[in-house]
């Protein structure tokens, strides 16, 4: 997988994708500026492209964080409790500021995502079993245990259609106005390059990292600072994107090893375009219905998953 053909397939991914909706529009509609299509093709048609590459290069390289910093190729964003916990944080958000805005929500929601990232870093450090399964599986119970927690309160203040507005990730609602945020990722994303190398490094155990004159906690703590944000921004914005960070990273360390600097550019490339297929998938195949992201996503990555859990079995035998 030459980065030069995964650009070229992004592009031709990206054109597809703008080009495909209830109401056809053609590039001869934007070249004799025809006002309605025009209008479609900026307000929703861009802003949706915009925002299916942020999220999936985002998203991944938040796996690859994570992956790399837990040691573990089965820990992600979403079986860490961070999404778990970015709902929760927005659950109470909309019971405690009614009125909040957006950004406000985001920083709210933000701090529950990394109070509950760092929970789940702490259980790892209690942990004495570590299995490769068995660690995303306790990720997993942790996040079951907020959603219910979630799910409970959201009962109890008749909000549960709410929340389950945050649970689905669908890209039909973007349009112009209603993304932006996600514009945030992108310098997250930049330090995360810059902290690539001391991720890696920090990835090979505190004591490794510390005689190599490293301050491991700040590194760590940065790393989930970005982690935890990003996952808050693309909750809020898109909606809950099962499986993306741990299945891309897992296919690109597949042939390129597991050194992170080397990998972000395939990592945010591939995510892009996994995400890019998923949503055209969706927009296609009951067209003109469409189904939302988060279920193509769902079942194409957990079949992908499957096929990574089978595929460390047949090695481990």
């Amino acid at each position: 997988m030459k980065r030069r053909y995964l650009i070229i397939l992004l592009i031709i991914l990206s054109i597809i994708s703008l080009f495909i909706g209830v109401k056809n529009i053609t590039p001869l509609d934007l070249i004799y500026w025809r006002d309605d299509e025009v209008q479609i093709f900026l307000i929703s048609r861009v802003p949706r492209l915009v925002s299916i590459i942020i999220a999936g290069v985002s998203l991944s390289i938040c796996g690859l964080i994570m992956q790399q910093l837990t040691r573990n190729k089965f820990v992600s964003p979403t079986t860490a409790g961070t999404m778990d916990s970015a709902r929760l944080g927005v659950l109470v958000s909309l019971m405690l500021f009614t009125s909040a805005s957006m950004f406000q929500k985001m920083i709210v929601a933000f701090i529950f995502a990394l109070l509950g990232t760092f929970i789940f870093m702490k259980i790892l450090d209690k942990v004495k079993y570590k299995d490769a399964i068995f660690i995303p599986l306790v990720g997993l119970m942790f996040g079951n245990i907020i959603g219910s927690i979630t799910t409970f309160f959201a009962y109890k203040n008749d909000l549960i259609q709410n929340m389950s507005s945050w649970l689905q990730g669908n890209f039909s609602l973007i349009m112009q106005g209603r993304y932006e945020l996600l514009y945030i990722s992108i310098p997250l994303m930049a330090i995360a390059y810059l902290y690539a190398n001391r991720f890696t490094v920090a990835g090979m155990g505190e004591e490794f990292a510390v005689n190599l004159g490293m301050n491991y906690k700040r590194v760590v703590n940065i790393g989930l600072i970005i982690v935890a944000l990003v996952a808050t921004l693309v909750l809020l914005t898109v909606g809950m994107i099962p499986f993306l960070g741990l299945i891309v990273p897992n296919i690109v360390s597949l042939y390129q090893g597991d050194n992170l600097k080397k990998n972000l550019s395939h990592t945010a490339l591939i995510g892009a375009i996994f995400v890019l297929v998923c949503d055209i998938l969706g927009r296609t195949i009951i067209y003109p219905y469409e189904i939302p992201i988060g279920l193509t996503v769902g079942v194409i990555g957990s079949g992908m998953f499957l096929y990574l859990l089978m595929r460390r079995k047949n090695y481990a035998a």
